[in-house]
């Protein structure tokens, strides 16, 4: 690999954010090759070769085409994944498998590539019991948690840390009336859990008393830490009521992130947290393909910058 290699995007049609540091990118002259993989097969190829040097090859576009051992970077940003529409059922479930291990296997084996982030390491933080274990571990102050399918202990946990708030353990959309959503965070009592949560696993977590929010989003070696203020439980509902300012971490959270990051071998983190009336922040989670171009015009914090800081492999 030499430092004359392409960038790598690989995330869906419509993410801004990415839009963002692609410009950036092409405004310094750094190639990027940008592509889905539910571009495949209808507009994306690649053919590679395993050699005792690693993978060789070249993965094509309709108006690039990478070589594959020379890749500086790949910046993996939530991609809407492989389809096959035009194959029944049971061949459409093989070709998916298929293009996952193969094409997914190569990209996520590139010779002395940089990831932001590896797809697997994504995959593994992306489980919130881990993540909040390893929080824990790293030593972020943590709301005590129970993630549990059983009513009585959901209960039980209700009475003794209430009030409580039910959390989604991941964050698919979920459409309502045709239009998506996210699920929201919401605050729960004893009483109004009942046998239904034996259907699936919850998550459940005392209701900070919080006097506000804080963003830290950590490029490589830059961290950017942004306070949010609302008077929302959950201040991803609207985005139009967020005041935004720019704030120093506490003692011993810097150190903190960087073990997190460290535990799950990620270059990028998002992570979240409550400000209590004491001024100490507890860890809610870190999305590790998380968003934060919004910030930046609201705080004039050079995150678009340092991510193409961090994908060029600028050194100084």
């Amino acid at each position: 690999m030499t430092d004359m290699g392409p960038v790598l995007v690989v995330t869906n049609l419509d993410d801004p954010t990415t839009d963002l540091v692609i410009d950036e990118l092409h405004g310094r002259g750094v190639p990027v090759v940008r592509f889905d993989s539910g571009d495949f097969p209808a507009t994306l190829s690649f053919a590679a070769t395993l050699t005792s040097e690693g993978i060789e090859g070249t993965l094509t576009t309709p108006t690039r085409t990478a070589d594959l051992s020379r890749v500086r970077s790949l910046y993996y940003r939530r991609p809407s994944g492989f389809t096959f529409p035009h194959l029944d059922g049971q061949t459409a479930r093989f070709a998916l498998t298929q293009a996952r291990y193969g094409l997914g296997g190569v990209m996520a084996s590139l010779p002395g590539c940089l990831y932001v982030n590896h797809p697997h390491r994504i995959g593994d933080a992306e489980f919130k019991p881990s993540g909040l274990a390893a929080a824990a571990a790293c030593g972020f102050r943590l709301p005590p948690t129970a993630i549990t399918s059983c009513p009585v202990a959901a209960r039980a946990f209700a009475k003794t840390h209430g009030p409580v708030l039910y959390k989604p353990l991941s964050t698919p959309l979920y459409r309502i009336d045709g239009v998506s959503c996210t699920v929201e965070v919401r605050e729960v009592t004893a009483d109004e859990i009942d046998d239904t949560v034996t259907g699936t696993a919850h998550l459940f977590q005392p209701r900070i008393d919080k006097t506000g929010d804080v963003r830290v989003t950590v490029i490589g070696d830059r961290v950017f830490c942004v306070r949010i203020d609302s008077d929302l439980l959950d201040w991803r509902t609207d985005y139009a009521r967020l005041r935004y300012s720019v704030v120093q971490p506490p003692p011993g959270v810097p150190e903190a992130l960087r073990a997190y990051l460290d535990h799950f071998r990620l270059v990028f983190g998002a992570f979240d947290f409550a400000v209590d009336r004491q001024g100490r922040w507890w860890f809610l989670e870190c999305n590790p393909s998380g968003q934060w171009a919004w910030m930046e015009p609201e705080t004039g914090l050079p995150m678009t910058a340092a991510m193409a800081d961090l994908l060029e492999r600028k050194t100084a």
